[in-house]
């Protein structure tokens, strides 16, 4: 089935699903039911296979799955069979955590070049790569591929860097600017709010809070 039909709830668990067959390779487990992978992901084996079943499947009847060649199959799904080339906008403390991840290497997200306008920043190196001034985006995004663009800067700058990027053929951008992006349609956007995602986990901390209060624990 083509993957632009499936819900954007199922795309975002598929890294989940990656994740732990990852770790079942490690253990040598060679098959699981779908039952088995419930048990290990809270997740019920009847989610498990719809969404599976988005992509044709992969189980055979009184098998299972066969771990290694699910793994392989959500990798080409979400992409990973090729080497991402990705440009990173921002030298800031984020932007070296990211660029200093080596997590990232390992899925084939490379990062290949690093910008910032700060005078300071720029010449100094970062796991291994030398920030560039942004001032030469352009002429670097005219000799070079890039499939991604990360964004670390503030968000009044993101919006002006994003646009440039985009005129320089970028199609796809993590942003971890503070603000939503508004792009061209063809250009994709994963937005990494990290204060809303603390403020949900702030939320559910009180919610459960609020039970063990009235339940009297």
């Amino acid at each position: 089935m083509n993957d632009i039909s499936v819900s954007k709830e199922v795309i975002r668990r598929l890294p989940r699903y990656y994740r732990y067959l990852e770790e079942l390779k490690g253990e040598g487990v060679t098959r699981i039911s779908s039952r088995e992978l419930s048990d290990r992901m809270r997740v019920t084996d009847s989610q498990i296979r719809q969404d599976l079943n988005c992509f044709g499947g992969f189980g055979r009847t009184g098998y299972g799955y066969n771990v290694e060649e699910l793994y392989e199959e959500i990798g080409k799904i979400l992409g990973l069979d090729r080497i991402k080339h990705i440009i990173l906008i921002g030298a800031g403390h984020l932007g070296q955590a990211l660029a200093n991840y080596t997590n990232y290497r390992r899925r084939g997200f490379c990062i290949e070049a690093i910008f910032d306008r700060d005078p300071e920043k720029i010449g100094m190196k970062v796991y291994g790569i030398e920030v560039q001034d942004i001032a030469g985006l352009e002429a670097y995004l005219s000799t070079h591929e890039a499939d991604i663009a990360t964004i670390t800067i503030p968000k009044e700058e993101a919006r002006i860097v994003a646009k440039r990027l985009v005129s320089c053929g970028i199609k796809a951008i993590w942003n971890f600017a503070h603000t939503d992006l508004e792009l061209p349609e063809d250009v994709v956007v994963e937005n990494v709010h990290l204060s809303e995602s603390l403020m949900s986990l702030s939320y559910k901390a009180k919610e459960q809070r609020k039970k063990r209060e009235e339940s009297g624990q």
